[in-house]
């Protein structure tokens, strides 16, 4: 039954999807190299030229990471379009190669039109990506008006040959990308459980490790699931089927993470706060041995254990399996508990909850399972998951119509403008620098402002561009006297390195640039240019190239990250006080909200910010204070967010659920929780409010009296979530500035 008894190849699958879920990152490198290989399995007989050679890798390149698009006939369709435009650049970047002036202003406006294309989505994104990267394509080759006709024809088998690898070598259909997401949450749900096994069981000077752990894992398991949330509708065949999905996953992701918190409580003299588990390098809670007897604890161990193998059971479960998984299940009923302390009970009640939503995944996800071994626990968890899935619906909303921006005010176009002023300066600078390589300096300037939207992540993004080029530069001089002349080895490296830069692009951008310029070394290698000198000037330009997208970005129509992070921080507050509002009015007998989608447009807000305060919490910061401000508000939202989560998971069972009923004293009660987090949200977003955010006596001494068993029982879980939200709520109001005022009475 222990994970060790697994096969190797059944390791070696979950290691991998827990390290790169989707295998995105996997796929985007094969497609790349694939495509890339194809293409010069194709040229080579023919006896080209190396600039034809590298031309057609490049091209190939290009048209395979510049689609965007989810569909495949989307993507179909933007490939067959990128062609002409990548003829169309390359064959003005060969005409103008002699007319500096005329080609100078022709760059600055393509470069302006490529990023203004985000503006009409993925598609008008790839081709601007297409466009652009042509045309410095021409530039590095030197092709020439009469290189022409053999370009064209080697950028049209390299589009093929993209094609043929994106939907016959590698293909990657929406169900099966979802698919393979679906195994990653697994994975890494099982690795979670592992990491509270081990800190169920690490010494007093081993705590803070095990808790990182656990810490990191949450945050991977969060992941995953907003990566599932967004792929659901092209992924599942209707809309009630995603619905049911995205239920599961956030019902499985919520109970794995207060399995955490009440180990860790159990572990601790008091309650465990929720912030613990969201706040980088907090220290754990004084801890000492799990209270209780030893068998209690032994049975612990014994149960996290079976609970990691049911998780990654994703086939047929076997009676083996059938009977551990009835055994916890049976730990939602009181008279199954073991023996021991309150904080344990709780533990043991926190495994069986998991096994249920393990269940209710697996049902979701693999369709009606083998109900033969079920014990009366299983079967009553199963009853309830099946009343669940009938009530989810498939009621469409109305998408919520903000008044846009216009003008300067749109974020394409003022990337635009800004990106093209920068250009012009790194084109004045460098071809002050080299009248043969300044495109380097303008390439730098338009990359550092794909994806950034405040002069704080562009500045981040050029710092870490420019530090993975220095490193590049000596790995490039290193297997440049490697290669030597050797034509073959210099292109099976080049196809390693682009292999590498893709597969880290998304966990580090100082790799991805270190792998593109030690790929750059070679590609001079074949061309016959490599220097010493040439990869020196790579890094002065590309310091230039930076320098100038930040001077563009701080001068130019700017977004500091204050502003940025203000803005999404409001975001993030009016979607926490929708959610919130929503699920306490449910709870309090009022009518159904649709708290699923509320719940994932919270998320993805403070996803948002999360990425927008990086330049804050960069580790180079010299803003220590702020750098540590920034961080704990973060960590206070995401504990909010997580009890958000949960009021919505659980007002959600009220039709369902018998232990669940709604009680209309909660609205009152909470109502103060709702109140702060506008009082917040309004001082946020106008420093001239100055209500305070108010405290008071505690939720669950709001809700006790005579009414108590008027209304039903409101669970103990949904006090505990109410009055956690209420204390984290109040503590953002220290850090963001906002006063504090405690009634008389």
């Amino acid at each position: 039954m222990k994970a060790a008894g697994r096969s190797v190849g059944a390791r070696l699958r979950d290691h991998l999807a827990a390290s790169d879920p989707g295998l995105l990152r996997l796929t985007a490198g094969l497609r790349t190299v694939g495509a890339i290989a194809l293409t010069l399995a194709v040229l080579a007989p023919a006896g080209l030229a190396i600039t034809h050679l590298v031309a057609g890798a490049m091209t190939s390149m290009a048209a395979t990471f510049a689609i965007r698009e989810r569909q495949r006939r989307a993507q179909a369709v933007t490939l067959a379009v990128g062609l002409p435009v990548a003829l169309a650049s390359v064959s003005a970047g060969a005409l103008l190669s002699e007319r500096v002036v005329i080609g100078d202003v022709f760059a600055v406006a393509l470069i302006f039109c490529a990023v203004y294309g985000r503006r009409f989505g993925d598609r008008g994104m790839s081709l601007g990506l297409i466009g652009f990267q042509m045309y410095f394509v021409s530039l590095f080759v030197g092709a020439s008006p009469g290189q022409l006709p053999g370009l064209w024809a080697v950028m049209a088998i390299g589009f093929a040959c993209s094609a043929v690898v994106r939907f016959a070598v590698v293909p990657v259909t929406p169900t099966g990308l979802l698919e393979r997401l679906r195994e990653a949450f697994r994975a890494r749900m099982a690795r979670l459980v592992t990491a509270q096994l081990a800190l169920l069981d690490a010494g007093p000077d081993e705590v803070d490790k095990a808790l990182e752990e656990v810490r990191d894992g949450t945050a991977r398991l969060h992941e995953t699931a907003l990566m599932i949330q967004s792929r659901l509708e092209a992924g599942t065949p209707d809309e009630p089927t995603a619905r049911l999905v995205q239920r599961r996953i956030a019902d499985a992701e919520i109970a794995a993470e207060r399995l955490g918190l009440l180990l860790l409580s159990a572990r601790s003299a008091e309650r465990a706060d929720t912030l613990t588990l969201h706040l980088p390098g907090a220290p754990a809670p004084e801890v000492g041995r799990m209270p209780g007897p030893e068998e209690a604890t032994a049975l612990l161990r014994r149960d996290l254990v079976a609970l990691s193998t049911v998780v990654l059971r994703s086939g047929p479960s076997g009676t083996g399996v059938a009977q551990v998984r009835n055994r916890l299940l049976g730990y939602r009923d009181e008279e199954n508990l073991p023996a021991g302390s309150a904080a344990v009970r709780d533990v043991f009640r926190g495994i069986g909850e998991a096994a249920r939503a393990v269940m209710g995944l697996r049902i979701a996800l693999d369709g009606p399972q083998d109900e033969s071994d079920d014990s009366p626990a299983t079967a009553r968890s199963r009853e309830e998951l099946d009343a669940e899935d009938a009530a989810i619906d498939a009621e469409e909303t109305e998408e919520e119509k903000g008044e846009k921006p216009k003008g300067l005010e749109r974020p394409t176009t003022r990337a635009a403008v800004q990106v093209a002023v920068g250009s012009t300066l790194a084109i004045v600078g460098g071809e002050l620098l080299s009248t043969d390589r300044w495109y380097w300096a303008v390439l730098t300037c338009w990359i550092v402002f794909i994806n950034t939207a405040s002069t704080g992540e562009i500045l981040v993004k050029g710092y870490r561009r420019l530090l993975g080029t220095v490193f590049g530069v000596v790995a490039g001089i290193m297997l440049a006297a490697l290669v030597g002349g050797n034509t073959t080895a210099a292109f099976a490296l080049v196809l390693v390195l682009i292999f590498a830069m893709f597969y880290t692009a998304p966990l580090s951008y100082t790799l991805m640039s270190f792998f593109v310029t030690a790929m750059l070394g070679m590609l001079y290698t074949l061309l016959h240019t490599y220097s010493w000198e040439v990869l020196l000037l790579r890094v002065e330009e590309t310091a230039l190239g930076a320098v100038c997208g930040v001077v563009a970005a701080a001068l130019v129509l700017p977004v500091h990250t204050d502003r940025r992070t203000n803005e999404l921080l409001v975001t993030v507050l009016e979607r926490l006080s929708e959610v919130t509002d929503a699920a306490v009015g449910q709870l309090s007998g009022g009518l159904p909200a649709d708290l699923l989608d509320k719940a994932r447009e919270l998320d993805q807000a403070l996803g948002d910010l999360r990425s927008a305060t990086k330049p804050l919490t960069h580790p180079v910061t010299p803003l220590r204070a702020r750098r540590t401000n920034a961080r704990y508000v973060v960590a206070l939202l995401e504990t909010c967010a997580y009890h958000a989560r949960a009021l919505a998971a659980t007002a959600e069972l009220l039709p369902t659920h018998p232990s669940i009923a709604a009680d209309p004293r909660l609205r009152g009660a909470a109502g103060r929780t709702v109140r702060n987090i506008d009082t917040i949200t309004a001082r946020v977003a106008d420093d001239e409010v100055t209500a305070p955010v108010e405290t008071g006596p505690s939720i669950a001494s709001l809700l006790a009296g005579d009414d108590a068993a008027r209304y039903g029982r409101i669970t103990g879980r949904v006090l505990r979530h109410l009055e956690r939200l209420d204390e984290a709520v109040v503590g953002l109001a220290r850090p963001l500035d906002v006063p504090v005022t405690a009634p008389d009475r």
